[in-house]
């Protein structure tokens, strides 16, 4: 069993950092810089994310970037499945890529908030669950204007959903996708620590809204 063991733990040791890797790029900074919009986070929250990016006025490189943030969080899930046909496996180089996103070696580990990678992790383990995920969002969205709150939402119900008997839609998911579900929620909320704050004292500006 020894024999065996270190093998394991050397392949689970690659894959979380191939996935951490992965998720640190960060394309926010990347794309600004490459486009000479200057550095995101010397403007608006210091943010790296599509939301902050929007801020320089460039709405491609936002697009791009929204993108991107989603799309590493999902290569990193799908490769690792792929490569070893284990949900486990891409739940771990997934949520990696997650941690990577939010404290990213590269930037001294300050990094996003993780709702773009978190919706592109969600869609890539089990796609009928990112898709109620990313409704609630925009349900939350619509009903109340606080892109802060929506996700929060969404995070918070995403492993309710996970564990929905509804076979047709492949739920629940399995036990893998639902930790790992779990653990980008907790991560989600405590990266949004300051947006509750400003939401409990009614200060968190609404989507659209208009600086005075």
């Amino acid at each position: 069993m020894q024999d065996l063991a270190g093998p394991a733990l050397l392949t689970l040791g690659l894959v979380a950092i191939g996935g951490y890797l992965l998720g640190s790029i960060p394309f926010g900074v990347i794309l600004t810089r490459a486009a000479g919009a200057g550095d995101v986070r010397s403007i608006g929250s210091g943010n790296i994310g599509a939301t902050n990016v929007l801020r320089t006025g460039r709405k491609d490189l936002a697009i791009a970037t929204l993108i991107l943030d989603a799309g590493k969080g999902a290569v990193a899930l799908l490769i690792a499945r792929h490569l070893f046909g284990s949900e486990a496996m891409g739940a771990i180089a997934g949520g990696a890529a997650f941690l990577g996103h939010l404290f990213p070696v590269w930037l001294g580990f300050k990094g996003g908030k993780g709702v773009a990678t978190f919706f592109g992790l969600i869609l890539a383990a089990c796609w009928p669950l990112g898709l109620l995920a990313a409704a609630t969002w925009l349900l939350m969205a619509f009903a109340l204007r606080y892109s802060s709150l929506s996700a929060l939402v969404a995070a918070a119900l995403t492993p309710l959903y996970a564990l929905l008997p509804l076979p047709a839609l492949g739920l629940p998911a399995p036990s893998p996708v639902v930790v790992m579900a779990i653990f980008t929620a907790v991560l989600i909320f405590i990266r949004h620590h300051e947006n509750i704050g400003r939401l409990l004292k009614g200060a968190e500006p609404k989507i659209g809204a208009k600086k005075a």
